[in-house]
């Protein structure tokens, strides 16, 4: 079975990450930042990946180490239910469209981070959410989920439409690359024999 719960407690916050990646997409993610559950709500529905999040943080302060920390944890979460990846595809990729935007993501679960990020919101704020923390939370995902992971923005003037094609772009790529081979069911999708 490809599930993982995971807890990350720290003087900022307590984070608690439940995952099946061979659900369906079910959900139910509570992290007291609005815009932010709803982009949750999409990758696991988008990815078919059941998710389930709590998330309590420092929200007095602002949203950042909230939504950093949701994204180490489940990256995390994503390494351990993932175990030796024997059987996945690996690569997966999206050219997405939502409205005005058109956003691709290309990724390798090569257990290799790293994020090339060319997506510009041109607003400050998604209601009281703020835009840059769009890109911290793939930084930590990509990190701590051993993602390396390209998203490139071809279209889009409006920050929620951009920020949601890369949310679910991101989401239907890691569809892919988490899918099972069936003719090479029981190999490392390397030739050096581990990833």
């Amino acid at each position: 079975m490809r599930q993982a719960v995971l807890t990350r407690k720290t003087a900022e916050t307590e984070i608690t990450v439940e995952i099946n990646l061979d659900g369906t997409g079910v959900y139910d993610n509570q992290t007291g930042v609005g815009f932010f559950a709803h982009m949750l709500d999409q990758l696991s529905r988008h990815a078919l990946i059941d998710m389930k999040i709590r998330a309590k943080g420092d929200l007095h302060i602002d949203d950042h180490h909230t939504v950093e920390d949701v994204g180490i944890t489940l990256g995390q979460a994503l390494t351990q239910a993932m175990g030796d990846k024997r059987g996945i595809v690996r690569y997966g990729s999206c050219h997405l469209p939502m409205d005005d935007a058109q956003v691709r993501a290309a990724l390798d679960l090569s257990g290799r981070p790293f994020l090339i990020w060319n997506v510009d919101l041109p607003t400050q704020k998604i209601g009281s959410f703020d835009t840059e923390l769009v890109r911290e939370f793939f930084q930590a995902l990509s990190t701590h989920g051993g993602i390396t992971l390209h998203v490139d923005q071809l279209h889009g003037f409006n920050s929620h439409h951009i920020a949601e094609a890369a949310f679910k772009a991101v989401a239907r790529a890691l569809r892919d690359a988490l899918e099972q081979e069936p003719r090479k069911a029981d190999a490392i999708p390397s030739t050096k024999g581990a990833l």
